[in-house]
């Protein structure tokens, strides 16, 4: 389980998050939703201790992990993968190297001997088959930003985290990607048996994934509940980000 109390985190005079109270279970997939600057992507940095909160608790697995020191973090962020907006791939590596990277920085594999779950984890997020030889020696620039972001999943979850965290994951991808994207995020989190934390403006996708939806405004959780739950709810800043999902439903 992974808890928020009481969160409080200040840039200067601005307050961000303004005394969070938020409870994640073991195996739930969690879309954080808001609009941009409510302090989405602060909370999961605050999480992982990329971001120090300046009051109240976060625990992960019952660890209080507020105030331990940077070497005491490092068996924490271990169990934390953390897909990022962009890609964020090594350029000079290639695709297997980028997918390795973990499992020979951590575990002090060599490449042939990460190569077998490299393998796995490609094809885990569709990038195996016939054509996997010929990709993985492609460096990042020489494949598509889609198949970037796969790499990039495929990273994270070599490594073998008990959390998965995603800021923005599907920024910058056509629908049909974003689609994709989204399944293999509710895939992974069922065959991995992990917990997933989804920060995203996107409304369409926690609609079709999340088993909970917490929506955030000005620095506070305005509304959370079940997909369902979320669909009756009539706060105003809910209310929007429905009728923007249905009007792209419409369009689309």
């Amino acid at each position: 389980m992974i808890e928020f109390e009481g969160l409080v985190k200040k840039f200067g005079e601005r307050t961000v998050l303004k005394g969070i109270d938020l409870k994640i279970s073991a195996g739930e997939i969690v879309f954080i939703l808001g609009t941009s600057g409510t302090g989405k992507s602060v909370l999961l940095k605050t999480l992982v201790g990329l971001l120090r909160a300046d009051a109240g608790r976060i625990r992960i697995g019952g660890i209080d992990v507020t105030d331990i020191s940077e070497e005491d973090y490092l068996p924490i962020r271990r169990r934390c993968g953390m897909v990022f907006q962009h890609p964020a791939l090594f350029d000079s590596l290639t695709v297997l190297e980028n997918v390795a990277y973990g499992l020979m920085k951590h575990e002090r594999l060599s490449l042939d001997q990460a190569r077998p779950r490299a393998h796995e984890c490609l094809e885990m997020v569709g990038l195996g088959g016939q054509d996997l030889e010929s990709l993985e020696t492609k460096l990042p620039t020489q494949i598509s930003y889609g198949m970037q972001k796969r790499v990039s999943l495929a990273r994270t979850v070599a490594v073998g985290p008990e959390v998965l965290l995603f800021d923005e994951p599907t920024t910058g991808l056509d629908p049909v990607t974003t689609k994709q994207i989204n399944r293999l995020i509710q895939e992974l989190s069922r065959k991995l048996k992990t917990t997933a934390i989804v920060v995203s403006h996107d409304m369409d996708c926690a609609l079709e994934i999340a088993d909970r939806i917490v929506v955030l405004d000005q620095g506070l959780i305005v509304a959370q509940g079940s997909v369902a739950e979320i669909l009756r709810s009539t706060h105003p800043l809910v209310v929007d980000f429905l009728v923007e999902a249905k009007a792209r439903e419409v369009t689309a």
